[in-house]
């Protein structure tokens, strides 16, 4: 398609005369059929919901179109509407845009809906089996026409995948604001959420799908990293390396593809299980895993063949990670390190699959034999967690991933539990990323170079490998080993070929570090050493963007870690701060109901104003979550905060004051 034919297709949004069905595509994976929730009621106001979007001139042929992409899929799609133009990410300038900041929000949706990023791109699903960017394609067109239109005097509302529209602004506002799945508590249940998605008026947005900052797997790619070293340094001590170490894992899909990456980065030999063929073909394509065996003895025998060799190495185990674990058990095979990355969030519809059905038989039992399929799930939870403990009890290491394995074996009735109630297993968050790294401000700092230049990401990962080099020179004591992760990180990233998609580029950094980069990539841009704008983000897998008692705030021990006040008030500094835009989401990683997530994306331009905005922005962001980490008593929060207050007068934190353990104890 030609440029100016791109142009015209993104500004004319909901064609007026509509365009040709579109056969469906058996070669792109496509998310689950949904079950069938609605009531005969509920199904008229679905229609009549995704009608609205359309002239009634067009009613009486979309009508029954809608009927029956909700009939066979228990959603409505609108596949008919899918553009017909190749989806990627194009260099900023291609985007027509009166406003640059609305070209590079266009830029990072299309980058969540192309083919080699997303999980099932036809249902605009990016991640985690349903996390969407919207609900239909009217949205999509929509959206892209409303960005197409606007100034930087105007912000975009966006509910739950609905651009309710354009609204008179100014400057400093956010050019988008975004809410996903924010259900009234009370009727926020799982049948509740799959209703109001069915009905077409929420959505699960995860983390990064629905607020339009995700980059591919290389998105957890860094996070996994710093994890599996960490984890191997718990069990072989400070200094070891990790050559010969054996991690256990499950799931290929757009999060959990990052494992077999991270492992040989780590220098791990990696045995990852993924079920859906599609997943595990694009990642070994991609060079995300190295070999696939659908055998599990095969699997199991290469792992140790590489073991033997201290050979970093991934293999996928194409089949259900429960047969895995049960084979592993039964040879006594001694694992080192274990995990679970498969989509427990969403256990009923695609996000964990039963053992012994095909992958098919499974997408057919879980729409037409939800009871039957619940049973299943709650079973094969249970004989998982079985061979996990008897490897445990052999020496292995196991942590949950924060996917909800342990919340969702709890419910099933596994052996998951302590005496004391509490589980048997700690999140990755307690026992690795909490302390190590969130407590002091780390977190998953990325951007994209809107160019689509390789050679403009070349120069991002030179200035940022620079600039923390001089930070982690006079870095304190406490943080000489993230600071060390870090360089060694950015210094191999190239050559780990971590690109799919856009040219992003994800890094651990503190408040100090993001901001230094943020300022440098400013001025290069400002000098041409950087041809185009560099949007900014991060995961709100962070310091202060999420609060969720299962993953980021599991290390959170003073009864606050099931409140939400820290995302609110992440979303609502960043917004007056200088964000080019915002989200809030009800879910992500964990679960809708299980977690709040707050995040950001903004746009360096070269100017003073983008270099005000970001000191602004970059210094609320981290140290929000900070101060309230501080506040819960966490040693290296308080360290943190105290430090960030000695650099900056201005910053006034209450901190708390340590209580005598004997005393109260004495009391009770």
């Amino acid at each position: 398609m030609q440029l100016a034919d791109f142009r015209k297709s993104v500004m004319e949004g909901i064609p007026s005369e509509l365009p040709l069905p579109q056969p469906f595509d058996d070669a792109v994976s496509h998310a689950p059929v949904r079950k069938d929730i609605l009531t005969a009621n509920e199904k008229k106001l679905a229609l009549r919901n995704a009608l609205r979007y359309f002239d009634p001139v067009h009613h009486p042929v979309l009508a029954p179109e809608f009927a029956d992409e909700l009939k066979k899929y228990g959603r409505i799609y609108m596949y008919r509407f899918r553009p017909s133009y190749p989806m990627y990410a194009r260099p900023i300038e291609e985007y027509p845009a009166k406003s640059k900041q609305a070209a590079g929000i266009m830029l990072m949706i299309q980058n969540n809906l192309d083919p080699a990023v997303a999980q099932h791109p036809h249902e605009l699903i990016t991640y985690g089996g349903n996390g969407a960017v919207f609900q239909n394609w009217a949205q999509y067109l929509l959206t892209m026409k409303y960005l197409s239109e606007m100034t930087d005097e105007q912000t975009l509302v966006m509910y739950s995948g609905h651009p309710m529209g354009l609204y008179p602004s100014h400057k400093d506002a956010p050019r988008v604001v975004v809410t996903n799945g924010m259900v009234i508590p009370n009727y926020s249940k799982p049948d509740d959420w799959e209703r109001f998605n069915a009905l077409g008026v929420s959505q699960y947005g995860q983390m990064t799908a629905g607020s339009y900052m995700y980059i591919g797997p290389q998105g957890i790619v860094h996070g996994t990293t710093i994890t599996v070293l960490n984890a191997g340094r718990k069990i072989a001590g400070a200094g070891h390396g990790l050559g010969g170490t054996l991690f256990v894992t499950s799931g290929l899909g757009g999060m959990s593809g990052a494992q077999p990456k991270a492992g040989n980065i780590a220098g791990v030999v990696t045995i990852c299980a993924e079920i859906n063929p599609h997943a595990a073909h694009k990642r070994h394509s991609q060079g995300w895993v190295d070999e696939i065996s659908d055998d599990a003895d095969t699997a199991i025998d290469l792992a140790m063949k590489y073991r033997k060799e201290k050979k970093a190495r991934s293999i996928a185990y194409l089949g259900n990670i429960v047969d895995l674990w049960e084979r592993l058990a039964e040879r006594n095979i001694p694992v080192d390190l274990g995990s679970d990355q498969t989509s427990l969030h969403n256990p009923w519809a695609g996000g964990y699959y039963p053992v012994g059905l095909s992958y098919e038989d499974s997408n057919e039992m879980m729409a037409h034999q939800l009871e039957e399929f619940k049973k299943r799930v709650q079973e094969t939870l249970r004989r998982h967690v079985a061979a996990v403990n008897k490897l445990c009890s052999r020496g292995m290491y196991f942590f949950d991933y924060g996917n909800a394995f342990l919340l969702e074996s709890g419910r099933a009735g596994a052996d998951i539990f302590k005496a004391d109630g509490s589980f048997k297993y700690p999140s990755y968050v307690q026992d690795i990323m909490g302390p190590m790294c969130f407590d002091y401000g780390f977190g998953p700092f990325r951007w994209v170079c809107t160019s689509g230049s390789a050679a403009d990401l070349d120069t991002t990962d030179r200035i940022a490998m620079e600039v923390l080099e001089e930070i982690a020179a006079t870095a304190p004591a406490e943080i000489s080993q993230q600071m060390k992760d870090n360089i060694q990180w950015i210094r191999g990233a190239k050559e780990n070929r971590l690109v799919v998609g856009s040219q992003a580029r994800i890094l651990y950094a503190d408040c100090e570090g993001r901001t230094k980069i943020a300022a440098e990539f400013n001025k290069a841009i400002a000098d041409g050493r950087i041809s185009a704008p560099v949007v900014l983000g991060r995961d709100h897998h962070d310091v202060s963007g999420t609060d969720s008692p299962f993953r980021e705030t599991s290390n959170i021990y003073d009864g606050s870690s099931f409140t939400a006040d820290m995302a609110i008030h992440n979303v609502i500094g960043d917004s007056f701060r200088g964000a080019t835009w915002v989200s809030i989401h009800n879910g992500g990683g964990v679960g809708w109901g299980e977690v709040i997530n707050g995040g950001f994306g903004m746009l360096l331009d070269g100017s003073a104003d983008s270099d005000r905005r970001l000191r602004a922005m970059l210094y609320w962001d981290v140290n929000n979550g900070i101060s309230r980490r501080s506040w819960a008593r966490n040693e290296g929060a308080v360290f943190a905060i105290k430090r960030a207050m000695e650099a900056e007068p201005l910053l006034k934190v209450t901190l708390p004051n340590m209580a005598d353990d004997k005393i109260i104890d004495a009391l009770f």
